[in-house]
């Protein structure tokens, strides 16, 4: 056979051009090719529904809002109104109060051997790492007894950014649950370890919890980041809330800039969620060695127009900015059901095809959410949700809320779908609903642990 050699070099050469491309397309060896994709959560703290630029906030949130605008925004994504809850929810896949816990809390907060996020993802083959606030129990019962396999950050919640010590002066910062000193700001220790993590070769899919510490009080912000706001008329405090949020933002743009550039972009589902809703103020003339006593916080977070704060049960605590963005996966848009972050368990475990370890979670109360993600699913089933805090409860039924405070025996009722504000109490006016709504919370207190 007779081979024509300019048209074996011209199909040699067209074959190289088409490989360089794809290489151009790989940016590095940490590529996978995996069935099942990395996951990072992204949790800030004491974020309220108007400090996101996205929602029309004056803080400058770039790398935020432009997840927002290429990813899924939940308008109705709901948690706990404290820290330590919505943290054990969002591990569990339960409501809080199945363990007992109705406030920030310390000792044995999930029970030893339980299952979690970590646990769970890690049996079903994935590398997992918390990098930030733990505050879901303190010694023994840390990180890497529930199921993490890399720890780093703090124990407590509330850190000094610089000591990185509790309101107390307890020591909290540590690597794999063993205490260490180390200098720099929180916010930029916590981005630096979720790049290491990112850029570590991986053999195996990866879960990475990114939980910053800001905006959470106390706020000590260099000029770098303050000065952005110099041109503002606000309080000072307001300027140390503002440059903390920015400067998380700027941290979270390189996580995705990391991802990028490791070419593992496409392969990662990024979720972003508050802990709770934004803090009214807090000043402290003893804590943190007195450091902050001439350093008032007198203005924290913003949830406009929702009404309520951090600890309340009314929308401005518990209704949080949340975020879903996976290239190519999930379609950018709103969806707007209502989401509890006791959600994400099972609807991960559905992704990632470990719903088998889901059977050990007897009462779970989270659900699978994933289809109304994607957009297979669109016509939504009345959803019931339940709070317990220290003095209230609440429950919500498709747009009707029920807040019921157990030391006044007081009870608030609201229609959402058109009083989002709740501005009109309307429990007078429905005794039969208000009836229905209580016989639903005291089904729900039955598997609870601590009972009135």
């Amino acid at each position: 056979m007779k081979f024509n050699t300019t048209k074996l070099f011209n199909l040699f050469l067209a074959g190289l051009v088409a490989f360089s491309a794809g290489c151009k397309e790989k940016k590095s060896e940490n590529v996978q090719i995996l069935g099942k994709p990395n996951i990072v959560i992204i949790v800030p703290d004491d974020l309220g529904w108007a400090d996101a630029g996205y929602h029309g906030s004056f803080i400058k949130t770039p790398n935020i809002d432009k997840l927002a605008e290429s990813g899924i925004r939940m308008p109705h994504h709901y948690v706990m109104p404290t820290c330590t809850p919505t943290r054990v929810s969002l591990m569990t896949g339960l409501y809080p109060s199945r363990y007992g816990v109705l406030a920030p809390a310390y000792g044995e907060v999930i029970d030893l051997g339980d299952p979690t996020m970590a646990s769970i993802l890690a049996e079903n083959g994935y590398s997992t790492s918390i990098d930030g606030k733990w505050h879901m129990g303190s010694a023994p019962y840390n990180p890497l007894k529930y199921g993490f396999q890399s720890s780093y950050g703090s124990f407590d919640g509330q850190i000094d950014p610089y000591t990185h010590e509790y309101k107390t002066g307890r020591l909290s910062w540590h690597r794999n649950d063993t205490l260490l000193n180390e200098e720099g700001h929180a916010t930029d220790l916590i981005t630096k370890e979720a790049l290491r993590i990112i850029n570590i070769k991986h053999d195996k899919p990866f879960f990475l919890y990114v939980t910053y510490t800001v905006p959470h009080y106390p706020l000590d912000e260099p000029k770098e980041w303050t000065s952005i706001y110099d041109g503002l008329s606000i309080s000072p405090s307001l300027k140390w809330f503002a440059a903390s949020v920015t400067h998380m933002d700027a941290g979270i743009g390189e996580i995705i800039d990391a991802l990028d550039q490791s070419g593992q972009r496409d392969n990662t589902l990024v979720l972003f969620m508050s802990d709770n809703g934004g803090q009214l103020s807090w000043q402290s003339d003893t804590e943190y060695h007195g450091r902050y006593a001439d350093k008032p916080h007198d203005v924290l977070g913003n949830n406009y127009p929702l009404f309520g704060w951090k600890t309340d049960l009314y929308e401005g605590g518990i209704r949080v900015p949340a975020i879903a963005n996976w290239p190519g996966h999930l379609k950018p848009r709103d969806v707007d059901i209502p989401i509890h972050v006791s959600d994400w368990l099972p609807t991960l475990c559905n992704l990632t095809g470990s719903e088998k370890s889901l059977q050990s979670i007897k009462k779970r109360d989270g659900q699978n959410i994933w289809p109304y993600l994607t957009g297979e699913k669109n016509i939504y089933e009345k959803r019931i949700m339940y709070w317990k805090i220290g003095q209230e409860s609440a429950v919500r039924e498709g747009d009707w809320k029920l807040i019921v405070n157990r030391k006044t025996n007081n009870a608030e009722l609201y229609d959402l779908a058109n009083d989002f504000r709740e501005t009109k109490d309307l429990s007078e006016a429905n005794p039969e609903k208000i009836k229905h709504l209580l016989d639903l919370m005291e089904e729900f207190k039955k598997n609870d642990r601590v009972k009135e």
